[in-house]
């Protein structure tokens, strides 16, 4: 490394944010970038381990640790703090087709496997690898790579997330025709309909189609491949079809809702205010504004439900935690994501109230929502209750119509990615379940790996899993 005593003589600084009473008033991004003398001892922290726990990748406990892309850190990190970021691009992309995400919703498990971190505060990962790849956009230095000659083997990826996005991107670039079906009337699957906007701008999702279809591959969209007519016709005109559909069938609660007016899943709600505000398009949800809001649930979506709700005027928001509040104490402190720092600053208090989730629910006459009466016997005025409780699985009508086997999730052999359909492979949340994004991208690229195989014989792709 350059700066051998780096994480001696630098502290963590993390990328600053605007401050939450103004972000909340629009949706745009969040997050500032730090400027390059900042950056580049920022890298210098990185410590050059023996062995860099930071990309093993692994699942430990049941929790990932390290960076399941073995994303080559510690090269990138000494890359900025030498000032060479152009390298640091090249080793970036090695391993990453879309940092630009990563770098942005990304948990970054690489930076809790940080050695650094043992003593002290890990090496800032996340924001150094967004600070690569956005330098990269801003200068052009993102080229067009299109394959020198085409195989004439034809690939068919079933949904746009992050997996069938880096399966497609991988395949195009070993010379296969790629075409990426989308039931939604845009591509990117939950990147484009759930993640919202100041997480994620959907220009940056639509920079990254854009430079995919410059380079060869083709997106369709409004094709439902659940429809078995469909599914028929796609494996009659391609030589192998990728199912990368995600696990959006969310967890019910255990409520009875029928017949009652203002109750949604997470995702059905985040996705309706990206169309709402994002992407002018018509939403089948109404807006939060005015309401009084109720979310059950803990994580990523919940706190994004938290955001939006508050980004659309809600009249108050409560998010609802079934565990206790010990179980979330690090070093003896609540952490505040920042949707909960956004809460209080506009409504003066944590919306999180723990170990108490909704017994009951109460209508009037027309079957509107009015309240819930929680488990601690506390009745709260709400008009929309938002369930960001998890997902049970993918939805059977796809597996149903190509007829792969599955149950939760599609069926392979361990390791493998084809299902007992001949020519047809499953990859991304579709196969491994409700993960993370950057999951996905691994599981997009090494089922590219298995699919170049099976296409022609052998593969130079290297399968990250």
């Amino acid at each position: 490394m350059g700066k051998t005593t780096g994480f001696l003589e630098y502290i963590r600084k993390d990328a600053p944010l605007r401050p939450a009473a103004e972000r909340v008033r629009d949706w745009e991004e969040f997050h500032l970038p730090l400027p390059d003398p900042l950056r580049e001892e920022q890298g210098a922290r990185c410590m050059n381990c023996g062995v860099p726990f930071c990309q093993s990748g692994m699942m430990f406990d049941g929790m990932t640790f390290g960076c399941p892309l073995h994303n080559l850190i510690p090269e990138w990190n000494d890359m900025i703090f030498a000032g060479n970021r152009s390298h640091g691009l090249s080793r970036l992309l090695k391993t990453n087709n879309f940092p630009e995400f990563t770098g942005r919703v990304c948990p970054a498990p690489c930076e809790a496997a940080c050695v650094c971190g043992m003593y002290g505060d890990a090496v800032t990962i996340r924001d150094n690898e967004l600070c690569i790849i956005e330098e990269a956009f801003a200068a052009k230095n993102v080229k067009r790579r299109s394959p020198p000659q085409r195989s004439g083997k034809t690939v068919c990826v079933v949904g746009s997330g992050p997996a069938g996005l880096a399966a497609a991107d991988q395949l195009n670039h070993r010379g296969h025709l790629v075409t990426v079906v989308e039931r939604d009337a845009r591509p990117g699957g939950l990147l484009t309909y759930g993640i919202p906007n100041m997480k994620l701008p959907k220009s940056v999702v639509q920079r990254r189609i854009d430079l995919m279809t410059d380079e060869g591959v083709s997106f369709v969209t409004g094709v439902d491949a659940s429809d078995p007519a469909e599914a028929k016709r796609l494996l009659h005109s391609y030589d192998a079809v990728i199912l990368c559909c995600g696990a959006g069938r969310p967890r019910p609660l255990s409520l009875d809702t029928k017949g009652v007016n203002g109750v949604c899943c997470g995702t059905d709600y985040l996705k309706a205010a990206v169309q709402r505000h994002c992407l002018q398009e018509d939403a089948a949800l109404p807006a939060a504004e005015g309401l009084d809001v109720v979310i059950v649930g803990t994580g990523d979506t919940a706190s994004d439900c938290v955001a939006t709700a508050l980004r659309e005027n809600c009249k108050s928001v409560t998010q609802l935690v079934r565990r206790p509040e010990s179980d979330y104490l690090q070093d003896g402190k609540l952490p505040v994501d920042y949707a909960h720092e956004e809460a209080l600053a506009i409504l003066g208090e944590d919306p999180r109230r723990f170990s108490v989730q909704v017994q009951k629910l109460e209508t009037n006459e027309n079957g509107q929502l009015t309240g819930i009466v929680t488990t601690n016997g506390e009745t709260l005025p709400c008009q929309l209750l938002i369930a960001a409780t998890g997902f049970a699985g993918c939805e059977s009508a796809v597996c149903m119509a190509f007829g792969v086997e599955a149950e939760n999730t599609v069926a392979t052999e361990p390791g493998r990615f084809a299902t007992n359909v001949p020519k047809v492979f499953a990859a991304g949340d579709m196969r491994r379940g409700q993960s993370l994004v950057v999951w996905a991208i691994a599981e997009g690229r090494a089922a590219a790996a298995e699919v170049d195989a099976f296409l022609i014989g052998y593969t130079n792709l290297v399968s990250p899993l």
